[in-house]
Protein backbone atom coordinates (compact mmCIF):
# COMPACT_ATOMS: atom_id res chain seq x y z
CA UNK A 1 0.00 0.00 0.00
CA UNK A 2 1.19 3.53 -0.75
CA UNK A 3 1.39 6.35 1.76
CA UNK A 4 -1.77 7.80 0.20
CA UNK A 5 -3.54 4.49 0.83
CA UNK A 6 -2.35 4.56 4.45
CA UNK A 7 -3.74 8.07 4.90
CA UNK A 8 -7.06 7.18 3.26
CA UNK A 9 -7.31 4.12 5.48
CA UNK A 10 -6.64 6.21 8.59
CA UNK A 11 -9.40 8.64 7.56
CA UNK A 12 -11.76 5.71 6.97
CA UNK A 13 -11.03 4.37 10.45
CA UNK A 14 -11.56 7.77 12.07
CA UNK A 15 -14.89 8.21 10.26
CA UNK A 16 -16.08 4.66 11.02
CA UNK A 17 -15.20 4.67 14.70
CA UNK A 18 -16.27 8.31 15.05
CA UNK A 19 -19.81 7.60 13.86
CA UNK A 20 -19.91 4.46 15.99
CA UNK A 21 -18.83 6.39 19.10
CA UNK A 22 -21.52 9.02 18.47
CA UNK A 23 -24.15 6.26 18.20
CA UNK A 24 -22.97 4.62 21.42
CA UNK A 25 -23.24 7.97 23.23
CA UNK A 26 -26.84 8.37 22.02
CA UNK A 27 -27.75 4.87 23.19
CA UNK A 28 -26.13 5.52 26.58
CA UNK A 29 -27.97 8.86 26.86
CA UNK A 30 -31.31 7.32 25.94
CA UNK A 31 -30.94 4.43 28.37
CA UNK A 32 -30.17 6.87 31.16
CA UNK A 33 -33.47 8.66 30.56
CA UNK A 34 -34.96 5.85 32.63
CA UNK A 35 -35.53 5.85 36.38
CA UNK A 36 -32.53 4.79 38.42
CA UNK A 37 -32.54 1.28 39.85
CA UNK A 38 -29.82 -0.47 41.81
CA UNK A 39 -28.45 -3.54 40.04
CA UNK A 40 -25.01 -3.65 41.64
CA UNK A 41 -25.81 -6.33 44.21
CA UNK A 42 -24.35 -9.85 44.13
CA UNK A 43 -21.64 -9.27 41.51
CA UNK A 44 -20.56 -12.93 41.62
CA UNK A 45 -24.00 -14.13 40.54
CA UNK A 46 -24.16 -11.41 37.90
CA UNK A 47 -20.83 -12.37 36.34
CA UNK A 48 -21.96 -15.99 36.31
CA UNK A 49 -25.25 -15.07 34.67
CA UNK A 50 -23.44 -13.12 31.96
CA UNK A 51 -20.92 -15.90 31.37
CA UNK A 52 -23.60 -18.59 31.02
CA UNK A 53 -26.20 -16.70 28.99
CA UNK A 54 -24.39 -14.01 26.97
CA UNK A 55 -21.07 -15.78 26.45
CA UNK A 56 -22.11 -19.41 26.85
CA UNK A 57 -25.40 -19.10 24.87
CA UNK A 58 -27.04 -21.46 27.38
CA UNK A 59 -30.59 -20.39 26.52
CA UNK A 60 -30.04 -20.53 22.77
CA UNK A 61 -29.24 -24.24 22.78
CA UNK A 62 -32.62 -25.11 24.30
CA UNK A 63 -33.63 -25.32 20.64
CA UNK A 64 -30.62 -27.34 19.47
CA UNK A 65 -30.69 -26.73 15.70
CA UNK A 66 -31.07 -22.96 15.88
CA UNK A 67 -28.83 -22.84 18.95
CA UNK A 68 -25.86 -24.65 17.39
CA UNK A 69 -26.14 -22.68 14.16
CA UNK A 70 -26.29 -19.44 16.13
CA UNK A 71 -23.12 -20.46 17.98
CA UNK A 72 -21.39 -20.94 14.60
CA UNK A 73 -22.36 -17.41 13.58
CA UNK A 74 -21.67 -15.87 16.98
CA UNK A 75 -18.28 -17.50 17.60
CA UNK A 76 -17.22 -17.28 13.98
CA UNK A 77 -18.09 -13.66 13.49
CA UNK A 78 -16.53 -12.54 16.78
CA UNK A 79 -13.32 -14.60 16.50
CA UNK A 80 -12.74 -13.87 12.81
CA UNK A 81 -12.87 -10.18 13.61
CA UNK A 82 -9.90 -10.66 15.94
CA UNK A 83 -7.99 -10.44 12.66
CA UNK A 84 -9.38 -6.91 12.40
CA UNK A 85 -6.56 -5.76 14.69
CA UNK A 86 -3.95 -7.07 12.25
CA UNK A 87 -5.82 -5.58 9.29
CA UNK A 88 -5.84 -2.18 10.99
CA UNK A 89 -2.09 -2.30 11.70
CA UNK A 90 -1.31 -3.49 8.17
CA UNK A 91 -3.54 -0.77 6.74
CA UNK A 92 -1.95 2.01 8.77
CA UNK A 93 1.67 1.00 8.24
CA UNK A 94 1.57 -0.80 4.89
CA UNK A 95 2.77 -4.12 6.34
CA UNK A 96 1.67 -7.64 5.37
CA UNK A 97 0.42 -10.02 8.09
CA UNK A 98 2.48 -8.33 10.73
CA UNK A 99 1.67 -10.85 13.48
CA UNK A 100 2.93 -13.88 11.55
CA UNK A 101 6.66 -13.61 12.46
CA UNK A 102 5.83 -13.22 16.15
CA UNK A 103 3.24 -15.99 16.51
CA UNK A 104 4.78 -18.62 14.24
CA UNK A 105 2.81 -21.88 14.22
CA UNK A 106 0.11 -20.32 16.41
CA UNK A 107 -0.56 -17.84 13.60
CA UNK A 108 -1.04 -20.70 11.12
CA UNK A 109 -3.53 -22.36 13.48
CA UNK A 110 -5.41 -19.09 13.97
CA UNK A 111 -5.77 -18.34 10.26
CA UNK A 112 -6.85 -21.92 9.56
CA UNK A 113 -9.42 -21.69 12.36
CA UNK A 114 -10.71 -18.39 11.00
CA UNK A 115 -11.25 -19.93 7.58
CA UNK A 116 -13.08 -22.99 8.92
CA UNK A 117 -15.29 -20.73 11.04
CA UNK A 118 -16.00 -18.55 7.99
CA UNK A 119 -17.37 -21.57 6.13
CA UNK A 120 -19.47 -22.54 9.16
CA UNK A 121 -20.84 -18.98 9.34
CA UNK A 122 -21.81 -19.06 5.65
CA UNK A 123 -23.50 -22.45 6.17
CA UNK A 124 -25.40 -21.29 9.28
CA UNK A 125 -26.48 -18.00 7.67
CA UNK A 126 -27.75 -19.89 4.63
CA UNK A 127 -29.87 -22.16 6.84
CA UNK A 128 -31.21 -19.13 8.73
CA UNK A 129 -32.13 -17.45 5.44
CA UNK A 130 -33.98 -20.59 4.26
CA UNK A 131 -35.84 -20.88 7.59
CA UNK A 132 -36.89 -17.25 7.40
CA UNK A 133 -37.75 -16.94 3.69
CA UNK A 134 -38.71 -20.42 2.47
CA UNK A 135 -39.78 -22.50 5.47
CA UNK A 136 -41.22 -19.26 6.94
CA UNK A 137 -41.38 -20.21 10.59
CA UNK A 138 -44.46 -18.72 12.22
CA UNK A 139 -42.55 -16.41 14.56
CA UNK A 140 -40.73 -14.89 11.57
CA UNK A 141 -43.91 -14.05 9.66
CA UNK A 142 -45.99 -12.94 12.65
CA UNK A 143 -48.12 -9.82 12.18
CA UNK A 144 -45.99 -7.84 14.67
CA UNK A 145 -42.88 -8.21 12.49
CA UNK A 146 -43.39 -6.00 9.46
CA UNK A 147 -41.58 -3.29 7.53
CA UNK A 148 -37.94 -2.60 8.40
CA UNK A 149 -37.75 -5.06 11.36
CA UNK A 150 -38.72 -7.89 9.01
CA UNK A 151 -36.22 -6.83 6.31
CA UNK A 152 -33.51 -6.05 8.85
CA UNK A 153 -32.94 -9.75 9.60
CA UNK A 154 -32.28 -10.48 5.92
CA UNK A 155 -29.99 -7.46 5.58
CA UNK A 156 -27.88 -8.84 8.43
CA UNK A 157 -27.71 -12.29 6.82
CA UNK A 158 -26.60 -10.75 3.50
CA UNK A 159 -24.02 -8.58 5.27
CA UNK A 160 -22.49 -11.52 7.13
CA UNK A 161 -22.38 -13.71 4.03
CA UNK A 162 -20.69 -11.03 1.91
CA UNK A 163 -18.13 -10.26 4.64
CA UNK A 164 -17.20 -13.93 4.99
CA UNK A 165 -16.91 -14.38 1.20
CA UNK A 166 -14.70 -11.29 0.94
CA UNK A 167 -12.56 -12.63 3.78
CA UNK A 168 -12.01 -15.93 1.95
CA UNK A 169 -11.40 -14.27 -1.43
CA UNK A 170 -8.88 -11.92 0.17
CA UNK A 171 -7.06 -14.88 1.68
CA UNK A 172 -7.22 -16.82 -1.59
CA UNK A 173 -5.59 -13.94 -3.51
CA UNK A 174 -3.04 -13.61 -0.70
CA UNK A 175 -2.25 -17.36 -0.87
CA UNK A 176 -1.81 -17.15 -4.66
CA UNK A 177 0.61 -14.21 -4.40
CA UNK A 178 2.56 -15.80 -1.55
CA UNK A 179 3.32 -18.76 -3.80
CA UNK A 180 4.43 -16.85 -6.90
CA UNK A 181 7.83 -18.31 -7.95
CA UNK A 182 10.52 -15.90 -6.89
CA UNK A 183 8.07 -13.92 -4.76
CA UNK A 184 5.80 -10.99 -5.56
CA UNK A 185 6.00 -7.55 -4.03
CA UNK A 186 5.76 -7.68 -0.20
CA UNK A 187 3.72 -10.92 -0.01
CA UNK A 188 5.75 -13.29 2.16
CA UNK A 189 4.61 -16.76 3.19
CA UNK A 190 2.47 -16.53 6.31
CA UNK A 191 -0.57 -18.40 7.58
CA UNK A 192 -2.35 -21.64 6.76
CA UNK A 193 -5.30 -21.52 4.34
CA UNK A 194 -7.31 -24.79 4.28
CA UNK A 195 -10.32 -23.20 2.57
CA UNK A 196 -8.92 -20.35 0.48
CA UNK A 197 -6.23 -22.56 -1.06
CA UNK A 198 -9.11 -24.49 -2.64
CA UNK A 199 -10.47 -21.21 -4.02
CA UNK A 200 -7.07 -19.88 -5.14
CA UNK A 201 -6.99 -21.76 -8.50
CA UNK A 202 -9.58 -19.28 -9.85
CA UNK A 203 -6.65 -16.87 -10.17
CA UNK A 204 -4.57 -19.25 -12.32
CA UNK A 205 -3.85 -17.73 -15.68
CA UNK A 206 -4.35 -14.23 -14.30
CA UNK A 207 -1.43 -11.81 -14.19
CA UNK A 208 0.11 -11.34 -10.77
CA UNK A 209 -0.46 -7.59 -11.04
CA UNK A 210 -4.20 -8.11 -11.54
CA UNK A 211 -4.36 -10.59 -8.66
CA UNK A 212 -2.59 -7.98 -6.55
CA UNK A 213 -5.24 -5.41 -7.51
CA UNK A 214 -8.00 -7.90 -6.72
CA UNK A 215 -6.41 -8.56 -3.32
CA UNK A 216 -6.42 -4.82 -2.63
CA UNK A 217 -10.07 -4.64 -3.73
CA UNK A 218 -11.15 -7.54 -1.49
CA UNK A 219 -9.13 -6.09 1.39
CA UNK A 220 -10.71 -2.63 1.09
CA UNK A 221 -14.22 -4.02 0.63
CA UNK A 222 -13.81 -6.32 3.65
CA UNK A 223 -12.63 -3.66 6.08
CA UNK A 224 -15.08 -1.07 4.74
CA UNK A 225 -17.89 -3.62 5.06
CA UNK A 226 -16.95 -4.28 8.67
CA UNK A 227 -17.03 -0.56 9.49
CA UNK A 228 -20.37 -0.11 7.71
CA UNK A 229 -21.81 -3.11 9.53
CA UNK A 230 -20.50 -1.77 12.86
CA UNK A 231 -22.38 1.49 12.30
CA UNK A 232 -25.47 -0.29 11.03
CA UNK A 233 -25.81 -1.93 14.46
CA UNK A 234 -27.28 1.30 15.87
CA UNK A 235 -30.32 0.93 13.61
CA UNK A 236 -30.54 -2.86 13.80
CA UNK A 237 -31.72 -5.63 16.06
CA UNK A 238 -28.15 -6.93 15.79
CA UNK A 239 -27.21 -4.42 18.49
CA UNK A 240 -27.69 -7.35 20.86
CA UNK A 241 -24.23 -8.71 19.98
CA UNK A 242 -22.88 -5.82 22.08
CA UNK A 243 -25.65 -5.21 24.62
CA UNK A 244 -26.34 -8.85 25.53
CA UNK A 245 -23.40 -8.71 27.93
CA UNK A 246 -24.47 -5.71 30.07
CA UNK A 247 -28.11 -6.80 29.74
CA UNK A 248 -27.45 -10.22 31.28
CA UNK A 249 -25.16 -8.74 33.92
CA UNK A 250 -27.79 -6.24 35.10
CA UNK A 251 -30.69 -8.69 34.78
CA UNK A 252 -33.14 -9.14 37.64
CA UNK A 253 -31.82 -11.91 39.90
CA UNK A 254 -34.96 -12.15 42.02
CA UNK A 255 -37.22 -15.20 41.60
CA UNK A 256 -39.47 -14.94 38.56
CA UNK A 257 -42.91 -13.77 39.61
CA UNK A 258 -41.62 -11.62 42.47
CA UNK A 259 -42.72 -8.05 41.79
CA UNK A 260 -41.30 -4.90 43.30
CA UNK A 261 -43.29 -2.67 45.63
CA UNK A 262 -43.54 1.07 45.21
CA UNK A 263 -41.52 2.66 48.00
CA UNK A 264 -44.05 5.48 48.52
CA UNK A 265 -46.97 3.04 48.84
CA UNK A 266 -45.00 0.72 51.13
CA UNK A 267 -44.21 3.64 53.39
CA UNK A 268 -47.87 4.68 53.60
CA UNK A 269 -49.00 1.12 54.37
CA UNK A 270 -46.41 0.78 57.14
CA UNK A 271 -47.64 4.03 58.67
CA UNK A 272 -51.22 2.75 58.54
CA UNK A 273 -50.31 -0.60 60.11
CA UNK A 274 -48.08 0.75 62.85
CA UNK A 275 -50.18 2.20 65.72
CA UNK A 276 -47.09 3.90 67.18
CA UNK A 277 -46.08 5.65 63.98
CA UNK A 278 -46.29 9.42 63.82
CA UNK A 279 -47.60 10.37 60.36
CA UNK A 280 -46.42 13.94 60.91
CA UNK A 281 -42.83 12.75 61.35
CA UNK A 282 -42.55 11.98 57.66
CA UNK A 283 -39.94 13.86 55.65
CA UNK A 284 -41.15 17.25 54.41
CA UNK A 285 -42.44 17.37 50.88
CA UNK A 286 -40.58 19.46 48.33
CA UNK A 287 -43.32 21.59 46.78
CA UNK A 288 -41.13 22.40 43.77
CA UNK A 289 -40.44 18.74 42.95
CA UNK A 290 -42.34 17.08 40.12
CA UNK A 291 -45.19 14.91 41.39
CA UNK A 292 -44.35 11.23 41.59
CA UNK A 293 -46.13 8.91 39.20
CA UNK A 294 -47.45 5.46 39.97
CA UNK A 295 -46.37 3.07 37.24
CA UNK A 296 -45.31 4.05 33.73
CA UNK A 297 -47.03 5.75 30.82
CA UNK A 298 -43.94 6.66 28.82
CA UNK A 299 -40.34 5.50 28.45
CA UNK A 300 -39.02 8.07 30.95
CA UNK A 301 -41.13 6.36 33.65
CA UNK A 302 -39.48 2.97 33.07
CA UNK A 303 -36.20 2.14 34.76
CA UNK A 304 -32.93 2.18 32.84
CA UNK A 305 -32.63 -1.63 32.84
CA UNK A 306 -35.99 -1.90 31.06
CA UNK A 307 -34.75 0.58 28.44
CA UNK A 308 -31.55 -1.45 28.09
CA UNK A 309 -33.80 -4.50 27.57
CA UNK A 310 -35.54 -2.68 24.71
CA UNK A 311 -32.27 -1.95 22.91
CA UNK A 312 -31.05 -5.52 23.48
CA UNK A 313 -34.13 -7.24 22.03
CA UNK A 314 -33.11 -9.67 19.26
CA UNK A 315 -36.64 -9.70 17.78
CA UNK A 316 -36.34 -13.49 17.57
CA UNK A 317 -39.99 -13.96 18.58
CA UNK A 318 -39.36 -16.77 21.07
CA UNK A 319 -41.23 -14.78 23.70
CA UNK A 320 -44.29 -14.29 21.49
CA UNK A 321 -44.31 -17.92 20.31
CA UNK A 322 -44.41 -19.03 23.98
CA UNK A 323 -47.03 -16.47 25.09
CA UNK A 324 -50.34 -18.21 25.96
CA UNK A 325 -52.31 -15.00 25.36
CA UNK A 326 -50.86 -14.67 21.87
CA UNK A 327 -51.46 -18.36 21.15
CA UNK A 328 -55.16 -17.90 21.87
CA UNK A 329 -55.48 -15.02 19.40
CA UNK A 330 -55.20 -12.04 21.74
CA UNK A 331 -53.36 -8.92 20.59
CA UNK A 332 -50.53 -9.21 23.10
CA UNK A 333 -47.08 -9.89 21.65
CA UNK A 334 -44.17 -9.56 24.11
CA UNK A 335 -41.83 -8.97 21.16
CA UNK A 336 -43.99 -6.02 20.07
CA UNK A 337 -43.88 -4.62 23.62
CA UNK A 338 -40.08 -4.48 23.42
CA UNK A 339 -40.00 -3.17 19.85
CA UNK A 340 -42.55 -0.46 20.66
CA UNK A 341 -40.55 0.58 23.72
CA UNK A 342 -37.39 0.88 21.63
CA UNK A 343 -39.22 2.80 18.87
CA UNK A 344 -40.65 5.26 21.38
CA UNK A 345 -37.26 5.63 23.09
CA UNK A 346 -35.65 6.35 19.72
CA UNK A 347 -38.34 8.93 19.00
CA UNK A 348 -37.72 10.63 22.36
CA UNK A 349 -33.98 10.63 21.65
CA UNK A 350 -34.53 12.33 18.28
CA UNK A 351 -36.75 14.90 20.01
CA UNK A 352 -33.93 15.68 22.45
CA UNK A 353 -31.39 15.95 19.63
CA UNK A 354 -33.66 18.28 17.66
CA UNK A 355 -34.18 20.53 20.69
CA UNK A 356 -30.53 20.81 21.77
CA UNK A 357 -30.62 18.43 24.70
CA UNK A 358 -34.11 19.14 26.01
CA UNK A 359 -37.19 16.99 25.57
CA UNK A 360 -40.13 19.00 24.27
CA UNK A 361 -43.53 17.34 24.94
CA UNK A 362 -44.83 15.89 21.69
CA UNK A 363 -48.31 14.84 22.86
CA UNK A 364 -47.36 11.18 22.53
CA UNK A 365 -46.77 8.46 25.10
CA UNK A 366 -45.73 4.83 25.01
CA UNK A 367 -49.13 3.97 26.43
CA UNK A 368 -51.94 4.34 23.90
CA UNK A 369 -49.80 5.72 21.04
CA UNK A 370 -47.65 2.59 20.86
CA UNK A 371 -49.04 0.00 23.29
CA UNK A 372 -52.78 -0.32 23.90
CA UNK A 373 -54.45 -1.23 27.22
CA UNK A 374 -55.98 -4.22 25.43
CA UNK A 375 -52.51 -5.65 24.89
CA UNK A 376 -51.51 -5.04 28.50
CA UNK A 377 -54.60 -6.65 30.04
CA UNK A 378 -54.26 -9.73 27.82
CA UNK A 379 -51.11 -10.70 29.73
CA UNK A 380 -51.51 -13.60 32.16
CA UNK A 381 -48.24 -12.68 33.97
CA UNK A 382 -47.08 -16.28 33.54
CA UNK A 383 -43.43 -15.32 32.86
CA UNK A 384 -43.23 -17.54 29.75
CA UNK A 385 -41.74 -14.64 27.75
CA UNK A 386 -39.10 -14.02 30.42
CA UNK A 387 -38.23 -17.71 30.59
CA UNK A 388 -37.85 -18.00 26.81
CA UNK A 389 -35.75 -14.91 26.13
CA UNK A 390 -32.17 -15.89 25.19
CA UNK A 391 -30.70 -12.67 26.66
CA UNK A 392 -32.66 -12.16 29.93
CA UNK A 393 -35.16 -9.55 28.68
CA UNK A 394 -38.33 -9.05 30.73
CA UNK A 395 -41.31 -7.75 28.72
CA UNK A 396 -43.47 -8.61 31.74
CA UNK A 397 -41.85 -5.92 33.90
CA UNK A 398 -42.84 -3.23 31.38
CA UNK A 399 -46.36 -4.64 31.10
CA UNK A 400 -46.83 -4.63 34.87
CA UNK A 401 -45.53 -1.06 35.27
CA UNK A 402 -47.92 0.17 32.60
CA UNK A 403 -50.81 -1.74 34.19
CA UNK A 404 -49.90 -0.11 37.47
CA UNK A 405 -50.27 3.29 35.84
CA UNK A 406 -53.68 2.37 34.41
CA UNK A 407 -54.95 1.20 37.79
CA UNK A 408 -53.38 3.69 40.19
CA UNK A 409 -53.30 6.83 38.03
CA UNK A 410 -56.31 6.45 35.75
CA UNK A 411 -58.55 3.90 37.51
CA UNK A 412 -58.75 2.31 34.08
CA UNK A 413 -58.75 -1.36 35.00
CA UNK A 414 -61.23 -3.75 33.34
CA UNK A 415 -64.67 -3.93 34.98
CA UNK A 416 -64.03 -7.41 36.40
CA UNK A 417 -60.82 -6.23 38.08
CA UNK A 418 -62.45 -3.07 39.43
CA UNK A 419 -65.25 -5.20 40.88
CA UNK A 420 -62.74 -7.48 42.56
CA UNK A 421 -60.82 -4.55 44.11
CA UNK A 422 -64.06 -2.96 45.30
CA UNK A 423 -65.09 -6.23 46.95
CA UNK A 424 -61.72 -6.52 48.67
CA UNK A 425 -62.04 -2.95 49.93
CA UNK A 426 -65.60 -3.40 51.19
CA UNK A 427 -65.78 -7.09 52.10
CA UNK A 428 -62.18 -8.14 52.66
CA UNK A 429 -62.52 -10.76 49.91
CA UNK A 430 -62.72 -10.81 46.07
CA UNK A 431 -66.34 -11.97 46.15
CA UNK A 432 -69.46 -9.91 46.70
CA UNK A 433 -70.33 -11.39 50.06
CA UNK A 434 -70.59 -9.57 53.34
CA UNK A 435 -67.83 -10.27 55.84
CA UNK A 436 -70.27 -12.26 57.98
CA UNK A 437 -70.91 -14.65 55.09
CA UNK A 438 -67.32 -15.18 54.01
CA UNK A 439 -67.02 -18.61 55.63
CA UNK A 440 -70.42 -19.96 54.58
CA UNK A 441 -68.75 -22.13 51.97
CA UNK A 442 -67.38 -24.43 54.67
CA UNK A 443 -70.91 -25.44 55.68
CA UNK A 444 -71.55 -26.80 52.21
CA UNK A 445 -68.84 -29.45 52.49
Amino acid sequence: MSYLDNILFALLLVAGFGFFTASVKKIYRNINLGVDVDRKDNPKARWKNMALIALGQSRMVRRPVAGILHIFVYVGFIIINIELLEIIIDGLFGTHRIFAPYLGVVYDVLIASFEILAILVIFAVTVFWIRRNFIRLKRFIHSDLTGFPKSDANYILYFETVLMILFLLMNAADFHLQNVPGGFSHFHKAGSFPISQVIAPIFNGTSNELVGLLYELFWWLHITGILIFMNYLYFSKHLHILLAFPNTYFANLKPEGQFDNLASVTKEVKLMMDPNADPFAAAPVDENAAPSKFGASDVQDLNWVQLLNAYTCTECGRCTSACPANQTGKKLSPRKIMMDTRDRLTEVGKNIDANKGTFVPDNKTLLNDYITPEELWACTSCNACVEECPVNISPLSIIMDMRRFLVMEQSAAPMSLNAMMTNIENNGAPWQYSQQDRLNWKNEN
